[in-house]
């Protein structure tokens, strides 16, 4: 497609890769193809977000770098190249309209407070430019109100929503959109060269990622082995879906083929993603006012040692071990070392959020709270503040053998190993006494 230039400036639509980094299936990139002018893509790394990151060894950071550099590669088969810019969204699209007359900036749907906040913020300055900006629905099924009860009101509760989404799914085709077709559109412009990541304060690591395919084997007996840690038996795609390196509806489409508990677990993802949408105050609060009474122990020391694995619990210093080291810890540990924190420790649990929030590789806002909220007993569906799970029975019910926390733990049943921090009867005792008080029951 030859470009048209006005006043010697290039004019182009611009499609903005954020968290949908991939060429295939790419609903915001489809349409921008299927436009009547070249497409520019462009990447920015947002220093409104990396200003926030402490530490210069991040693997987000550098997945995020392994897969824009991919992307790059991938441009220039087709003539095109992946325009890369750091800075606040603001700064880089006034310097890119210098060089470029945009008829408009296409991009995919963000659902979270910052991402609100930010494409509202864009629109205006695109408006002030005469600039159309077009987004999409992408990196869910469902979104904000396509989800709710009869009267329009979102749902708070997980199973009569996801009885819903189900409903809605079967009653929907979804196709994916095939942006290879279209790829000649790309604005032909030579490759420049992009210096190192650590341009941007960051250090490069050598690490294995896991790999953006979906697993049929894995998923297809998800049901039976996803809750023992010890096994290679989750697929670890989260991070994928969290930077859209791989497709949702392909994902989903394949879940509803082979397994349904899989497919649960995208459907609860969904749901957190419109909690948070529609009750953004449950990013500084408990989503239940009440819980917000409770009278938190916090003790900085035994917060170092839950975040260490320096408990004397195994199973949960085992979780903590491999997060701190992987960026990864298995959905069943996430549960038992929340529980521990909130429950065992009458730590709040937004001390936790904010550890894993800064860990894990996979972190996304809406997942993150809804899962320590539901961990704490705080949340719009969560499990009842009566239910502490047993770190000592869910460490023999789901690694009987011990291989996991022998993998996490080389000095358990050494005279290093630490003695337990607190008493789990003590523990169990005194957190019910305390929701209790702060429930006035």
């Amino acid at each position: 497609m030859k470009a048209v230039k006005k006043m010697n400036v290039v004019k182009v639509n611009i499609f903005w890769f954020r968290r949908d980094l991939r060429l295939d299936d790419n609903t915001a990139l489809y349409y921008a193809l299927s436009g009547d002018l070249p497409v520019l893509a462009v990447f920015i790394f947002d220093k409104n977000i990396l200003s926030h990151i402490e530490d210069n060894y991040d693997l987000r950071v550098n997945f995020i770098y392994e897969y824009i550099i991919k992307l790059k590669k991938e441009l220039e088969t087709y003539g095109s190249t992946l325009k890369i810019y750091s800075g606040t969204p603001v700064d880089v699209f006034h310097d890119i309209i210098k060089n470029y007359a945009i008829h408009s900036v296409y991009a995919n749907h963000d659902y979270e407070p910052y991402g609100i906040e930010r494409d509202h913020t864009l629109k205006e300055f695109f408006h002030s430019k005469d600039i159309a900006y077009k987004t999409f629905k992408d990196i869910v099924i469902f979104e904000k109100d396509e989800i709710t009860k009869a009267d329009g009101s979102p749902y708070t509760v997980y199973t009569p929503y996801s009885k819903k989404w189900l409903a809605e799914y079967h009653q929907n085709e979804l196709i994916s959109n095939n942006c290879e077709i279209l790829a000649d559109n790309f604005y032909k412009i030579p490759a420049d060269p992009f210096t190192s990541i650590c341009t941007l304060g960051f250090k490069r690591i050598a690490e294995d990622f896991p790999k953006n395919v979906i697993n049929k084997r894995i998923i297809k007996t998800y049901h039976l082995t996803r809750d023992f840690p010890g096994y290679l038996s989750t697929t670890r795609i989260g991070i994928h879906l969290r930077f859209g390196t791989i497709s949702i509806r392909q994902l989903a489409n394949t879940a509803a083929k082979l397994n349904y508990t899989f497919l649960n677990e995208l459907i609860w993802r969904e749901f957190f993603m419109q909690i948070l949408y529609h009750f953004p105050f449950v990013t500084e609060r408990s989503f239940k006012e009440v819980y917000d009474h409770i009278q938190w122990k916090n003790d900085e020391q035994e917060f170092a040692k839950w975040c260490e694995g320096k408990t004397g619990y195994p199973f949960v210093d085992a979780g903590m071990r491999e997060l701190n080291q992987t960026g990864f810890m298995h959905n069943r540990t996430r549960m038992v070392t929340a529980s521990f924190l909130s429950k065992h420790l009458l730590i709040d649990w937004r001390w936790g959020e904010a550890y894993f929030a800064s860990k894990l590789l996979d972190y996304e806002l809406s997942s993150n709270n809804g899962n320590w909220q539901w961990a704490a007993g705080t949340g719009c569906d969560s499990a009842p503040y009566f239910r502490i799970f047993n770190p000592i029975s869910q460490q023999k019910k789901f690694d009987p053998k011990g291989k996991y926390i022998s993998a996490w733990l080389p000095e358990y049943g050494t005279p290093d190993y630490p003695t337990p921090i607190v008493e789990h009867d003590f523990a169990r005792k005194r957190c019910l006494d305390s929701y209790k008080k702060a429930l006035g029951k």
